[in-house]
């Protein structure tokens, strides 16, 4: 391979300068291209965590478009052995957003996040794109990934992340939020049951459902704040 090719590859691919390590958890998010919606309806956000589901997993037999066109009594049969199956990463707390989405993730295997990623990613891209009616790219070329470095910080971003609905005025109150099926807070909560959160990690901070619910409700007015401010300095 010449020096040429290898500009042209640079070029054409996104390079992560920062990478990601097995047994690390990131903050990993990624937005629409120019800002645009990408969940326009409950069966699109739904979409999104049966992939989420899905690609959690390593090395699918299937991919979700070919699982997801078998008969219910085969698509049961087939999850049952994939969870069998190691897993790419582990999901702490998510989010679908109507332009964006939020992970909280643990790398199990080499190459995890950016695997799972991908899969959703294009997985979703192709499946909206047919259901809009339009071409090209959904995501930006590049998701990003925050390392987790202290306990401290992987609460504040369990907070933030589950904020984000209720935050951004997407839905009106904490109430709402309790019940909002596209983020994880409502499966900490017990109030939707999507089969996707490893709990465990997270609650052992809180002790208790309760004080999580209290831990989150404390900073609703500073994170709308936060959030003004940085639209005001975008703009």
């Amino acid at each position: 391979m010449t020096c040429k090719d290898l500009w042209v590859i640079n070029s054409v691919m996104p390079y992560r300068k920062t990478p990601l390590v097995t047994d690390e958890v990131y903050h990993v998010y990624n937005r629409s291209i120019g800002g645009y919606p990408i969940f326009l309806q409950n069966s699109h956000y739904q979409r999104g965590l049966d992939l989420a589901n899905f690609y959690r997993f390593d090395k699918p037999p299937l991919r979700f478009s070919h699982y997801n066109r078998l008969p219910d009594s085969q698509k049961n049969e087939f999850m049952e052995k994939l969870k069998l199956s190691p897993k790419r990463i582990k999901i702490f707390t998510y989010c679908l957003m109507p332009n964006h989405v939020h992970f909280l993730l643990k790398q199990l295997i080499e190459n995890g996040i950016a695997n799972f990623m991908s899969n959703i990613q294009e997985s979703y891209a192709k499946y909206f794109n047919i259901k809009e009616e339009r071409t090209g790219s959904l995501f930006q070329s590049m998701f990003k990934a925050v390392r987790i470095e202290t306990d401290e910080q992987l609460i504040h971003v369990t907070r933030y992340i589950h904020l984000n609905p209720l935050t951004s005025y997407v839905i009106k109150n904490m109430d709402e939020l309790e019940t909002y099926p596209w983020c994880s807070f409502a499966e900490y909560m017990g109030q939707v049951n999507h089969g996707i959160v490893d709990k465990e990690e997270i609650l052992q901070y809180f002790g208790s459902v309760n004080h999580l619910r209290d831990f989150t409700m404390n900073q609703v007015d500073y994170q709308r704040k936060l959030a003004q401010i940085k639209h005001l300095a975008i703009e």
